[in-house]
């Protein structure tokens, strides 16, 4: 007899554990999966479309292909997007290679413009066939030797083991960048779907340093994205990038320091004091005065960073006092170090949304167990959560009793409020920054409705830097 999964009933079915209750990293078994319509967060079409002059070839089943069509049409990027159907007979025939380099042959001979890279995503398939596809690239860079192509995968069976799709695409942005002189003056900032803040901690010390500064999301030509290629430095601050930083410093010979995001202001400090380090080995190795401006600089950032960030306490907690905070995943990638901040400053945050622990967050999570028990841990791609955003059908209404503040878009779909922060991925913001622009984006989402299911609905939030 068959059975409806997780039929709702009267009671709430909606999957939660207070943090006291849950088990590091995983709190939530895995299982049948749902997926949110909030949309904001990035995929791997999105991510690949950083690298200017560059063309996508997607190679999977036509069913395979509706997500990834659509997502270069809503970013606008048709025009750099193809694809090549694999039909059965091409796995009964054994013809996977050949299907590859001469479908990707004709597309290339029917582009209007010769693109600088190519970028091939093969899927699952072809790991199942055992299609050799170091046969395939060689092949196809001895046919078009004017053109970089670089390997990437749309493969959900990579999903829970070895590197993430997420971690594999941010190392493929990296590949096309050919060997040249490191400069002890060039820094990359690398992994990153959208640009650092211009005022953000990390941003303010480079600049202070007088460093160039490349990132993949400013870059307009091809030969600007190969100039990255000239830094001594690789600075990554998505955990997600940092597999990226380690292959470019293998690849390439410069250094890969990876900035850990935090809300703590002592964790803050020690990161800017641990990347002034390397700057000053890798950058001012002779340079005395650069050096002692470099320090002069991270003590002025510091000062201000913490009197700003006091004052920016103060404003938002008596604007917003014990309104319930919820927060998701998507908003950061320390979910927990910022439950943890606004609960040690007084803010009545009630729920964080997460299917894992980040390791980062590992330290916060201990602490939060300790003293902040009740603290409720809910999943994200639980079946049952299909049903979270009616139950909380109230939240949406004008009424201020039922106002509930949501950071993040996952947070705000499954408490189903118009008042929440619309960021993803961190928002660029690092150090000191990450409190005081989050704090005045609660303030301004307390304030302010947004229309949350026509928002979170619109894929890769940021994308449009893509567009070039």
């Amino acid at each position: 007899m068959l059975k409806r999964i997780n039929e709702k009933t009267g009671s709430s079915i909606i999957p939660g554990v207070r943090i006291a209750d849950a088990v590091f990293p995983a709190p939530f078994k895995s299982g049948l999966e749902y997926s949110s319509p909030a949309r904001g967060t990035w995929n791997i079409v999105h991510t690949g479309m950083l690298i200017p002059e560059s063309h996508q070839i997607f190679i999977c089943a036509a069913g395979c292909l509706r997500g990834v069509v659509l997502t270069a049409a809503e970013m606008g990027t048709i025009d750099r997007f193809s694809s090549v159907a694999i039909r059965e007979n091409n796995l009964l025939d054994g013809d996977m290679e050949e299907l590859i380099i001469e479908g990707v042959t004709d597309i290339i001979g029917k582009l209007p413009k010769r693109p600088r890279a190519i970028l091939i995503y093969t899927s699952c398939v072809h790991h199942f066939t055992g299609t050799d596809l170091d046969m395939v690239y060689d092949r196809l860079r001895q046919r078009f030797p004017d053109i970089d192509f670089t390997d990437c995968y749309m493969n959900p069976i990579m999903r829970k083991s070895g590197l993430t799709p997420d971690q594999l695409m941010r190392t493929r942005l990296y590949t096309l960048l050919h060997e040249r002189p490191l400069s002890e003056k060039a820094v990359a900032i690398i992994g990153n779907d959208l640009p650092a803040l211009e005022d953000s901690d990390v941003m303010k010390l480079l600049r202070a340093a007088g460093l160039r500064i490349h990132e993949i999301t400013s870059c307009r030509t091809y030969e600007e994205y190969q100039e990255m290629a000239e830094s001594s430095v690789y600075i990554s601050y998505n955990p997600d990038a940092a597999p990226g930083g380690d292959m470019l410093a293998e690849r390439l010979g410069g250094t890969h320091h990876a900035y850990r995001l935090s809300f703590d202001m002592n964790e803050i400090d020690e990161e800017s004091d641990r990347l002034a380090e390397v700057i000053s080995e890798k950058c001012f190795s002779s340079d005395d005065e650069a050096e002692a401006s470099l320090i002069s600089a991270l003590s002025v950032i510091r000062s201000e960073g913490r009197n700003a960030s006091a004052e920016a306490l103060k404003e938002t907690l008596g604007l917003i006092g014990d309104t319930p905070v919820v927060i998701d995943y998507t908003y950061c990638p320390r979910p927990l170090s910022l439950a943890r901040f606004l609960l040690d400053n007084g803010f009545n945050v009630t729920k964080v949304y997460l299917d894992a622990v980040p390791a980062a967050d590992r330290e916060d999570f201990e602490y939060l167990r300790d003293n902040d028990p009740d603290l409720m841990l809910h999943p994200t791609v639980h079946s049952s959560m299909r049903f979270a955003s009616g139950e909380n059908s109230a939240c949406a209404s004008d009424a201020d009793s039922c106002r509930v503040l949501a950071i993040g878009q996952k947070a705000a779909y499954f408490e189903n409020t118009d008042h929440f922060v619309n960021v993803v991925e961190g928002g660029g913001m690092t150090g000191y920054k990450a409190i005081t622009e989050t704090l005045r984006l609660m303030r301004d989402a307390y304030e302010n409705r947004k229309p949350m299911r026509d928002l979170v609905q619109i894929k890769g939030l940021g994308c449009e830097v893509c567009v070039r």
